[in-house]
């Protein structure tokens, strides 16, 4: 959904792993990967971050998306029949209500969609899965219930990546980064200091581990602006000045805000 929302015409491909569909772009085999970074009940994906740190890919564009969970069954199956649910741990945790009023029992799976692929195919009396209506149509399920979600403030940030980076274009703007800082006092508020003393608005700081050496950390930044704009440009270059690592990931479109 997060793909074709960037690019309607394109073809959409899935793959088992985040690490494929990187490696998929990077080979050419794909134009652009789209993965999710965060989710606004649950928080970053780490996964898509720590990829993120090694890859030669740039962030062209951010896609936001409504999560909206549906259950789904085979054709002829009722709520009444239903006791397994089948699903992704984050949908089933973000629909654990309504799982807990059926009375249905939580089974993870490896993601939504697949949960209801495998359904499809395999699936037995009294099981059911949760995820998108479009997973419905597409494998030929049945939607016994709509908006089963506990919480209506639900949404996925997606980004696109491509070899290239982003073209210039009107609207707001948005830049990712990530920075390392030497273990001294003072430095990561030096980095960060950087941007209000030039004008620019941080809309996210993130930490994870850096793999490569124990007890330090990366942090992944989002701002508002365009590295071609004389502000956030400044900031750059004092941040450039001051940290120990800076790997910028692209300027990009800012997706409307979806509420």
């Amino acid at each position: 959904m997060a793909a074709l929302q960037f690019a309607p015409d394109a073809e959409a491909i899935g793959f088992p792993t985040f690490a494929q569909a990187f490696t998929a772009t990077v080979s050419g085999d794909c134009t652009h990967a789209c993965l999710p970074v965060e989710n606004s009940l649950a928080g970053s994906i780490n996964h898509t971050y720590d990829l993120l740190t090694d890859s030669v890919l740039h962030v062209v564009s951010e896609q936001i998306v409504r999560v909206r969970h549906s259950l789904l069954a085979r054709p002829g199956t009722t709520l009444e029949q239903v006791q397994r649910v089948y699903s992704h741990t984050q949908a089933l945790e973000q629909c654990r209500g309504f799982l807990a009023r059926h009375g249905y029992e939580a089974v993870v799976d490896f993601d939504t969609a697949g949960a209801a692929k495998v359904l499809s195919e395999n699936g037995g009396e009294g099981k059911a899965a949760i995820a998108s209506t479009a997973a419905a149509t597409h494998y030929g399920l049945d939607v016994l219930a709509e908006g089963i979600e506990d919480l209506e403030f639900n949404f996925t940030r997606f980004f696109v990546l491509a070899q290239d980076e982003a073209r210039p274009s009107p609207g707001p703007r948005k830049s990712s980064l990530i920075i390392a800082t030497k273990h001294r006092p003072g430095d990561l508020v030096e980095c960060l200091r950087q941007f209000p003393e030039n004008g620019v608005n941080m809309t996210k700081l993130e930490s994870r581990p850096r793999r490569d050496k124990p007890w330090s950390y990366l942090f992944y930044i989002d701002i508002d602006g365009d590295v071609a704009e004389p502000n956030v440009a400044a900031a750059m270059t004092g941040i450039m000045r001051k940290a120990a690592f800076v790997k910028f990931l692209g300027s990009y479109p800012a997706a409307p805000e979806k509420m």
